[in-house]
């Protein structure tokens, strides 16, 4: 599966390393590519082991949010 995310509060590549880290940590996760300029994670995963629901989830908890 593919999903793309709009993030709000994405400025920095500090910001873009967090986010990355913590969509890395799921299970399934086969590659996730950050654009701060327009605020896009792409995330490319296995639906067996994650949703969507919970990717955008894991984003919110660091305190952005899924637009």
């Amino acid at each position: 599966m593919k999903s793309v995310f709009r993030v709000a509060g994405m400025r920095t590549c500090k910001d873009v390393s967090k986010i990355k880290n913590a969509i890395a940590n799921n299970e399934g996760i086969v590659a996730c590519q950050i654009n701060k300029e327009n605020s896009q994670v792409e995330i490319i995963y296995d639906d067996y082991f994650v949703n969507e629901d919970e990717l955008m989830e894991c984003i919110e908890k660091l305190g952005y949010t899924v637009i």
